[in-house]
């Protein structure tokens, strides 16, 4: 039900006024300007290296050398003489950087040590008067800006490590105002949405949650206009829950709340309080109530709240502090002591069966909102959402595309429009048409379309007659959901073939409904034993599907005569390795489970043997056209025998409506029969 490129987690305030942002790659560049600095600071050229070898052939026997520095007795400084510099030879050394006569040494060499330097020298002058020998000098140096680059450099390189780390973990420029920082740990994560903060989301882009809207909309209204609820006595509520499958529009509404609201409006996860180290979480929440104080009147909007607030010593060995200290102050927080109005708690969670009680109770979250999947008019209303970025053929007819999708949510059919897109694009269509809403239904419910995987001619029966047996088996009970259609079209992982039923949209079922859906499911099953003589593992899922109903009809709902009118079905303990029943009734449920799933099977190829000669019929069109409309098994069999419900039939062009098999009694959902 989400709308389209937008952004809930944008920046709450006002970006600062940007400007240069001190970086790791400053530091570099400083040291870079440091040592160019020291480069520069020797106005003289430096001396080119030599060896004493060519020293001595070249400079010294020529009488070139003016004189020798014998520095730190490492190395000799050669001085050529000032009118010598003037000869081609020596072009290269008798300028400086800035083009000014050299008055630097303009070679050097090392030496191994002073010792040997002068004997090397002498034996080089023999025969040279002692007043023609080149004057040596002897100098200790010591430079000023090489002590103090030495300990600059590894200074600023520290410098700039520590800035480059305290930036990787304390969040934005300068690590000083970002969440998550080392020294910001404790300090809230929310996003802040506050005045001049744009969401793109109203409540018109939610669809199909209409009494949910109204309960929201007061909230919003009571922070708007206190005065209207309070001239009467009362009281704003503190907090409300938003409850519901996944995808049918929890997070949509909040953010839909955070675009509608004048009030400053604190967004966060669940998760963001959860932290490595101790206490974190209860700091987190501190910090994020002392926020919400500074902003009330205000709201807190916390996703996913079951991360924090699950039921404390429900396990002792899987408990956690941590996360238990984090709900103690959430609790406190919410209603304690030094609670202050003005402040209004929002969240959303699937498993609301998992959450502590005193989270739950009046005076924390006053307000438990419902938000369940949709049903017809409420589709209806969220594809006229997902559909206006779509361009959609005139001849759309949105009534059916909400009749066939039940059971689907929100998330569901934004999923179905934008299939439905992709494959009119992939086809180069100019708009999207209803046989690509078709193809998109097949596609979520069913998979991807298998075309390239081989199949054997005699699989390929297996799995015709196995679909025959699920489409007659539908076709003359009563109770079953009518099929719509048939394929043999191998799609998803392992569905080789499956099934598509309208079922009606109910809340209650009885025994009989939920024995003939038992009954269609092993039609596959039991249609494989009647003509072939043996059984295949195309009945996978089909024994999943009858074996979770089975067990929900004789535990959960009470619809056996031995095992009695209890329920073993305890939400708030499905994680829990006790039975609330003995080893004697253990084995009790399981032999009537057994006996309710045999008779059913025996009833199931009764019918098939009865109707052999039609499941022949499907079977061999099937392996001709692979895919069987609703129209097709009339004109092949006959109409169905029982009274449906004319108003979600599929037009007569043979555009079919798609639906749910309520393999799952508890929580149904969009799962076809597969083979």
């Amino acid at each position: 039900m989400e709308k389209g490129g937008n952004n809930f987690n944008r920046g709450s305030e006002k970006s600062p006024k940007k400007g240069p942002k001190f970086t790791i790659y400053w530091v570099y560049a400083f040291i870079g300007i440091a040592l160019l600095a020291m480069n520069l600071m020797d106005f003289g050229s430096h001396p080119t290296e030599i060896s004493f070898q060519e020293f001595q052939v070249k400079y010294l026997k020529p009488g070139d050398v003016d004189q020798l520095v014998v520095v730190n007795k490492k190395y000799v400084e050669v001085y050529i003489k000032k009118d010598k510099l003037k000869e081609a030879q020596f072009k290269d050394v008798s300028k400086s950087k800035f083009g000014s006569e050299n008055p630097g040494p303009h070679y050097r060499f090392t030496i191994g040590s002073e010792e040997s330097f002068k004997k090397d020298m002498d034996k080089a002058q023999e025969g040279i008067a002692p007043e023609n020998q080149v004057k040596i000098k002897y100098e200790d140096r010591t430079s000023w800006f090489e002590p103090v680059f030495q300990l600059l450099v590894p200074l600023i390189l520290i410098i700039g490590l520590w800035v480059l780390l305290m930036r990787k973990v304390g969040g934005p420029a300068g690590g000083s105002g970002g969440p998550g920082g080392i020294f910001n740990i404790g300090k809230s994560k929310a996003t802040l949405f506050d005045k001049g903060t744009r969401v793109n989301i109203t409540f018109n882009d939610v669809a199909g949650l209409d009494e949910a809207k109204v309960e929201v909309m007061e909230i919003v209204d009571f922070l708007k206009n206190p005065k209207k609820y309070t001239a009467l006595g009362g009281k704003i509520p503190k907090g409300a829950l938003l409850v519901g499958p996944p995808g049918t529009g929890k997070t949509l509404l909040a953010k839909a709340m955070a675009g509608e609201a004048q009030v400053p409006f604190f967004s966060m996860s669940g998760s963001d309080f959860v932290e490595l180290f101790v206490g974190v979480g209860a700091s987190r929440v501190r910090d994020l109530f002392k926020q919400a104080r500074e902003k009330a009147p205000c709201i807190i909007f916390i996703d996913e709240i079951d991360a924090i607030g699950r039921a404390r010593g429900k396990n002792v060995m899987m408990s956690n502090d941590e996360r238990e200290n984090t709900l103690n102050q959430l609790l406190v927080e919410m209603d304690g002591f030094g609670t202050d109005s003005g402040i209004i708690i929002l969240a959303a969670t699937n498993r609301p069966d998992v959450l502590d009680t005193a989270l739950l109770r009046p005076g924390r979250f006053d307000r438990q909102i419902s938000i369940d999947k949709p049903d017809l008019a409420g589709r209806e209303q969220i594809f006229h959402v997902h559909l206006k970025p779509i361009k959609t053929s005139p001849n759309l007819d949105i009534k059916k595309l909400a009749s066939m999708t039940p059971g689907f949510a929100g998330a569901d059919i934004a999923n179905v429009c934008n299939e439905a897109a992709l494959i009119a694009a992939r086809k180069g269509k100019t708009e999207v048409e209803m046989d690509d809403f078709n193809d998109a239904v097949d596609r979520v419910i069913g998979g991807l379309e298998k075309k390239n995987k081989i199949i054997s001619p005699e699989e390929k029966e297996v799995i015709a007659y196995h679909e025959a047996g699920h489409a007659i088996c539908g076709w003359y009970l009563e109770h079953a959901n009518p099929l719509v259609k048939v394929t043999i079209v191998p799609r998803g992982v392992a569905a080789l073939g499956y099934a598509q039923y309208l079922p009606k949209e109910q809340y209650l079922y009885n025994t009989e409904q939920l024995m003939d859906d038992i009954c269609m499911t092993l039609g596959g099953r039991a249609v494989e034993e009647i003509v072939f003589g043996k059984i295949s593992t195309g009945a996978q899922n089909d024994l999943q599907v009858i074996t979770r109903m089975a067990y929900a009809m004789v535990t959960v709902y009470g619809m056996n005569d031995k095992v009695g009118n209890v329920s073993f079905y305890d939400p708030n303990n499905d994680q829990s390795f006790t039975k609330p029943y003995s080893e004697e009734t253990a084995k009790l449920i399981d032999e009537e489970v057994r006996k309710l799933i045999e008779s059913a099977y025996v009833r199931t190829k009764t019918l098939l043997t009865e109707k052999l000669e039609q499941v022949k019929i499907l079977a061999s069109e099937l392996l001709k056209s692979e895919v069987l409309y609703q129209a097709d098994l009339e004109r092949l069999i006959g109409k169905r025998p029982f009274e449906i419900n004319k108003e979600h039939l599929p037009a007569k062009d043979g555009f079919t409506t798609d639906g749910v098999h309520p393999s799952d009694i508890i929580n149904p959902s969009p799962t076809p029969v597969n083979a």
